[in-house]
């Protein structure tokens, strides 16, 4: 598999389906591993990195999910196509600045991916759409389980997994839902929610993990402690947080529609407007107000088949997608704005104008998929 081929195609856990699709963005488990007696790679040599990266690969390529995979070392990746794969969430910020002894394998649907030499030996993760915590904990516990025959992790039978950052040492599992939350934030209440979510141990991020803004309203909603605690029991807690936030979500919706029907067709009108015909926009901006567009198809002024053409905008936007897909290595940033204009433009040809009629009558939060 190459990489022209993951840029051409939208991963599953974007275009799949499942339970809160229209607010649970997706889902994804992340597990951290180390060698035995291997130093994590903060302190290997060059050398000892490279031969950590051999043994590594080989073992992730053996593994039956990863049949005709995408697999390649970073050094051979520009840091366009690096920025790439973080803009698709397959690797993660720091891996996209690593360099010789540093890899990645992921599976055709990208549901599947994994860093070799980011902080720790290796990072592997499952991703799909909507809230299916347990789903992708059993897609990445099984790839577990077929590793740890073939690759030593280092294990403390009273602590657990080793790794590199403390805050990993026990389950080594971060598990996390991206939310999509206009309503809160519309109703300032998103403040509320984050520091109630913070009391209860769990972590509230943005777009691409910690230290990043919340552009488009998406918030990365995950666990901050693997000591202690089973994984199922970590899964079982985020759910329920989760399905409460969605809750308020749509309860805050509701009284949007209720309280300021105006203010908000306001808004959806205004960003269906900007998008259609604006020349020149910018990253942030156009995130911003494809969310008020999506906020609007989930309220049902959108046709819902036009609901992946707004989904895969959130990406397809993004700067290192357009450069990569107008084949420019470098833009400056009026050549993107330009450009991300024209191309949100051309796609929403396809879009309606909002059809007021049609706006949801009836109470919000739930779809035909929803559990």
């Amino acid at each position: 598999m190459k990489l022209t081929e993951i840029i051409e195609n939208s991963g599953e856990w974007l275009k799949g389906d499942g339970p809160h699709r229209n607010i649970v963005v997706s889902s994804r488990v992340r597990l951290a591993r180390n060698l035995r007696s291997k130093p994590f790679p903060g302190w290997a040599k060059k050398a000892e990195r490279i031969e950590v990266l051999k043994i590594v690969k080989s073992a992730v390529e053996q593994l039956p999910e990863m049949e005709d995979a995408y697999t390649e070392n970073l050094e051979a990746l520009s840091p366009l196509e690096k920025q790439v794969l973080v803009e698709r969430h397959l690797i993660s910020r720091e891996h996209a600045a690593k360099g010789v002894g540093s890899g990645v394998v992921m599976n055709v649907n990208q549901s599947l991916s994994f860093m070799i030499n980011e902080e720790d030996h290796l990072r592997m993760q499952a991703i799909c759409c909507g809230l299916q915590l347990d789903k992708v904990f059993a897609m990445i516990n099984q790839a577990d389980s077929e590793l740890e025959p073939m690759l030593d992790f280092a294990f403390h039978p009273q602590l657990g997994y080793l790794t590199a950052c403390p805050s990993n040492v026990g389950t080594g599992m971060r598990a996390s839902a991206m939310l999509h939350l206009p309503g809160l934030v519309m109703s300032d209440q998103m403040n509320k929610i984050i520091n109630s979510v913070n009391k209860i141990g769990l972590a509230v991020r943005g777009l691409h993990g910690e230290g990043t803004e919340a552009m488009g309203n998406l918030f990365q909603v995950s666990n901050q402690t693997t000591l202690g605690e089973a994984e199922e029991e970590i899964i079982s807690r985020l759910n329920d947080v989760i399905v409460k936030i969605i809750e308020h979500e749509c309860n805050a919706r509701q009284l949007l529609l209720q309280k300021k029907p105006v203010t908000l067709l306001d808004q959806i009108g205004r960003a269906y407007g900007v998008l259609s015909y604006a020349h020149s926009i910018s990253s942030k901006e156009a995130l911003n107000l494809l969310s008020v567009i999506k906020l609007g198809t989930d309220l049902n002024l959108f046709p819902d088949e036009n609901r992946i053409v707004v989904d895969e905008l959130f990406i397809e936007t993004q700067p290192a997608h357009l450069q990569k897909g107008a084949h420019v290595q470098k833009m400056s940033a009026d050549e993107r704005d330009t450009l991300r204009a024209s191309l949100i433009r051309a796609k929403l040809q396809v879009v309606p104008k909002p059809d007021i009629a049609k706006i949801a009558t009836q109470p919000l939060g739930t779809t035909e998929n929803d559990e």
